[in-house]
């Protein structure tokens, strides 16, 4: 069989019609056989998370969103078939009510079920318009359902891959495919357990999607699309004057995943790595230029500063009550309880007689629950809205431009990365 390439276009490459216009032109510009993974049109999981939210605090449908989201829908599929599609017109229909039956009957169930069961239907709505656009202008492809295919455990909202049976039903269900079509068309971010639940592989998840295809695959490359013309040292919302990476090596990809690089979901790049396949960042507006790449090489080229800005961060400080000192047994105390809250930890310091830790701002009923499990043998303090600065191959110069005037809660330096946790 020809060689296999994985491309994943983000939902700002689906948001209108002339966006799914131009991916398109760009799958019919080079003849490949490849699996294209779609994320959720434009806004479409913010809406159903602000639809299942409206639910779980008062109980009751949020017509008014529902309607915002489905005229959406209804608008991109009226701009981008010639007629009427009376089939995609129904199917939009029937699938909001089917989003109203499933939040109607969800109650008792655990919130993340519900929400990976409610979120799941944006990719899903997506690769349905699409794939029938694509069939109205004889894009020759075949439309699969990754919760049939992705297998994972049942960690609502992050869930964990079963790789074995996941890379069973890729090689089984859809190399097949390709001796009758060169394009297999599949929805990132979301996968399914043993027992056919929905589940998604944490927010912006589409990318580690594509990561497992290609891994499965062992495909040639894999190409994300974005709108922005690759890696780029800074978040062009936050800087003026960002400059463009080239060629970037797995391990300095992966921490700069880790620190919050928003371009790159944090699990991408080590299945990518683990089989040497490249990792293309590309702009769909711009689909001719080079983009970055990430691969194997020995170091960034060029070698420059990245600046990386995590807002809505919560600092948590806590203290013994007693006169005892925070040691290995507190800690393993304290991180067993955040990982049962789903907590993440972007930035930890102790000292004696505290120990703080700063993580994405949570729902503040959570924050609550929390804080009172913590409560009961500590002493807690915490500060919302705040700002987490990370600088990756700093110079005293970039560090003194970006925290200048700024109030420092904590900072952090090793060799090649200085943090800023700052007041905003």
């Amino acid at each position: 069989m020809n060689e296999i390439y994985v491309e994943k276009f983000g939902g700002a490459s689906v948001n209108s019609a002339q966006a799914i216009k131009n991916v398109s032109s760009i799958l019919l510009s080079e003849k490949k056989k490849r699996v294209v993974i779609l994320s959720a049109m434009g806004k479409t999981t913010n809406n159903l998370e602000t639809i299942l939210n409206y639910f779980y605090k008062n109980s009751e449908i949020d017509y008014n969103t529902i309607e915002i989201s489905k005229k959406y829908h209804k608008s991109i599929i009226k701009d981008i078939f010639l007629t009427e599609n009376i089939f995609l017109e129904n199917f939009i229909d029937k699938t909001y009510n089917k989003i109203i039956e499933n939040l109607n009957s969800s109650i008792g169930k655990p919130y993340d079920m519900v929400y990976d069961n409610i979120v799941s239907f944006g990719e899903l709505i997506g690769t349905t318009i699409i794939s029938k656009y694509f069939d109205s202008i004889n894009l020759k492809h075949k439309l699969v359902y990754a919760n049939e295919i992705i297998r994972t455990d049942n960690s609502f909202r992050r869930a964990k891959i079963d790789w074995q049976e996941t890379k069973e039903n890729i090689i089984n269900n859809i190399k097949p495919l390709f001796i009758d079509t060169d394009l297999i068309l599949t929805q990132g971010f979301i996968g399914g357990t043993q027992k056919k639940e929905k589940t998604t592989l944490g927010r912006e998840g589409s990318d580690f999607s594509a990561a497992i295809f290609a891994y499965c695959l062992d495909a040639k490359n894999l190409i994300i699309w974005k709108d922005v013309s690759g890696l780029l040292n800074a978040d062009p919302k936050y800087f003026e004057n960002t400059e463009k990476f080239e060629e970037v090596p797995y391990s300095e990809a992966i921490e700069l995943a880790y620190y919050g690089a928003s371009i790159i979901h944090p699990k991408t790049i080590k299945p990518l790595e683990n089989k040497s396949i490249p990792l293309y960042i590309k702009s769909f507006l711009s689909p001719k230029e080079p983009g970055t790449k990430i691969d194997c090489c020995s170091y960034t080229k060029p070698l420059m500063p990245s600046y990386i800005f995590k807002d809505n961060q919560t600092l948590l400080s806590i203290f013994p009550k007693d006169f005892s000192f925070i040691v290995e047994e507190n800690i393993a105390n304290m991180f067993a309880l955040f990982a049962r809250y789903g907590i993440k930890i972007n930035l930890m310091q102790n000292s004696a007689i505290s120990y703080s830790v700063c993580f994405d701002t949570i729902p503040s009923d959570l924050l609550k629950k929390l804080i009172n499990d913590l409560s009961s043998i500590y002493s807690i303090k915490y500060n919302n809205n705040l700002r987490l600065i990370t600088i990756r191959r700093y110079h005293e110069e970039a560090i003194n431009n970006l925290i200048k005037d700024k109030a420092i809660i904590i900072e952090q330096r090793s060799r090649l990365t200085a943090q800023f946790l700052v007041k905003l």
